[in-house]
């Protein structure tokens, strides 16, 4: 028998690496993971986790603007980038701290520096050869930019959350999750945000009418949504940046932030020389319970661009773990997935969009609601929640919940359990709601849209 040095290497310490390597140590495993930047990857140390601690410092603008209408007389507020960014680097090195010592106690051994492999068992890191029966990729993804003329002055989601001051004037190229994130952070900052996306609204994917409703709020906050619009270059110029579309308009800014994407992490790793298989756009590519074409290899989370969550690539993970190291074959199940977006509002969203609910099941039952939260009607804030259910008809199952509006995130979480039960409307409408909370309408919906 072929003595490795250990019995599991993983590439990668981000959220997917670190549960898998965890897991597989404390079944008894010998375990390594390599990573070259810091622990906790992309989701902890350069996206979710610092993008929402921004997000959470932007909203006090809100609460304090809605505090008037409560009766507070609040004198002399004054808002301080530095103090927050500083605030959020150091909570981001507690957490790496706490990352490095679960693994630690699981019994990990943690190698910095990029790891490359050599053959299907062996892995270079700098001068240092570490070999393994099995290896599993977990390198994540990395934003990915267009090649425009003058790209190189505008920056990504990795340098916006380490500005070291707040621009007047900001243009955000993209439409999806960080775009939109983006725009509703700094624009609540007071930054003038320009939205420039080729598509014909914003978060393509989610449901129609919850795309629709989250434009509109967020034009009424005063980001200016630029839609079916393309860059065509960006230039250097006195005051900042000039950013030519394709419509021959020039838009100012002080900074350009790029958000049209990301890529699968899998470039120079080596994967070539062994033979793995990736797709035309870097994806490493997997069967249904995450192996690669070459046995004894496989991958989890953004790396195989299957669905980009962080909680997808921890449930991969775990499901990876048992099936290679436990004899229980487990292939994720990516269906009634719950995911939200922290704008703001914040959009969150379980089950089938109405579209895809039509192609599969070809009639459905839909409610909406939209109405004006009871906070907003002191705070005299021109804002609307959007609740919207789609039905099949046949079975009366519940097939998604949409929401945009405060608390939308942490409502949608319960209502993915009914989703994952199988819940049906005549259960939603049998439940007692709340009240007075926004969460009791989607329990209360009796009106079908005709």
């Amino acid at each position: 028998m072929t003595a490795y040095d250990y019995d599991l290497i993983t590439l990668g310490a981000g959220s997917g690496g670190v549960r898998a390597s965890r897991l597989a140590a404390q079944l008894g495993l010998k375990v390594a993971v390599i990573e070259e930047s810091r622990v906790g990857g992309t989701c902890v140390m350069r996206g979710c986790v610092p993008k929402k601690l921004l997000v959470y410092g932007s909203r006090f603008a809100d609460d304090l603007a809605d505090s008037l209408g409560f009766g507070w007389s609040i004198e002399g507020a004054d808002f301080d980038w530095a103090r927050l960014v500083a605030a959020k680097n150091a909570e981001l090195n507690r957490l790496e701290t706490v990352y490095g010592r679960i693994l630690r106690d699981s019994g990990v051994q943690v190698v910095e520096g990029r790891g490359t492999l050599a053959d299907a068992h062996t892995v270079l890191v700098g001068e240092r050869r570490l070999s393994a029966a099995t290896i599993l990729i977990a390198t994540g993804g990395r934003p990915s930019l267009p090649k425009i003329p003058g790209i190189q002055f505008a920056v990504t989601s990795n340098e916006a959350l380490d500005l070291m001051q707040l621009p007047e004037r900001m243009v955000i190229v993209g439409g999806g999750y960080i775009a939109v994130e983006f725009a509703g952070i700094f624009n609540s900052l007071g930054v003038a945000v320009t939205l420039i996306l080729r598509g014909d609204a914003i978060l393509r994917g989610f449901d129609h009418d919850a795309r629709m409703a989250l434009g509109e709020e967020m034009a009424k906050r005063g980001v200016d949504i630029r839609a079916k619009t393309q860059v065509q270059s960006i230039e250097r110029s006195k005051s900042g940046y000039d950013v030519h579309l394709d419509d021959d308009e020039v838009v100012e800014a002080d900074l350009v932030l790029y958000a049209t994407g990301r890529a699968p992490n899998s470039a120079g790793l080596g994967l070539e020389r062994v033979g793995v298989a990736v797709n035309a756009h870097g994806a490493v590519e997997v069967d249904a319970y995450s192996r690669t074409n070459v046995e004894n290899i496989w991958a989890v989370g953004d790396v195989t661009d299957r669905m980009n969550l962080t909680p997808v690539a921890i449930n991969e993970a775990m499901a990876f773990v048992r099936t290679a190291f436990q004899g229980q074959p487990t292939a994720m199940d990516y269906d009634n997935v719950p995911s939200a977006v922290f704008s703001q509002p914040p959009l969150a969203s379980v089950g089938l969009t109405e579209d895809a609910a039509r192609k599969r099941h070809g009639a459905v039952d839909v409610y909406v609601s939209r109405f004006r939260p009871m906070r907003n009607t002191l705070a005299e804030r021109d804002e609307r929640t959007l609740m919207k259910l789609i039905v099949d008809p046949a079975s009366d199952r519940v097939l998604g919940v949409h929401m945009v509006g405060p608390d939308g995130p942490e409502i949608m979480q319960g209502f993915a359990v009914a989703l994952k039960c199988g819940a049906t409307k005549a259960q939603f409408d049998a439940t007692v709601g709340i009240h007075p909370t926004a969460a009791e309408e989607l329990v209360t919906m009796r009106d079908k849209r005709l």
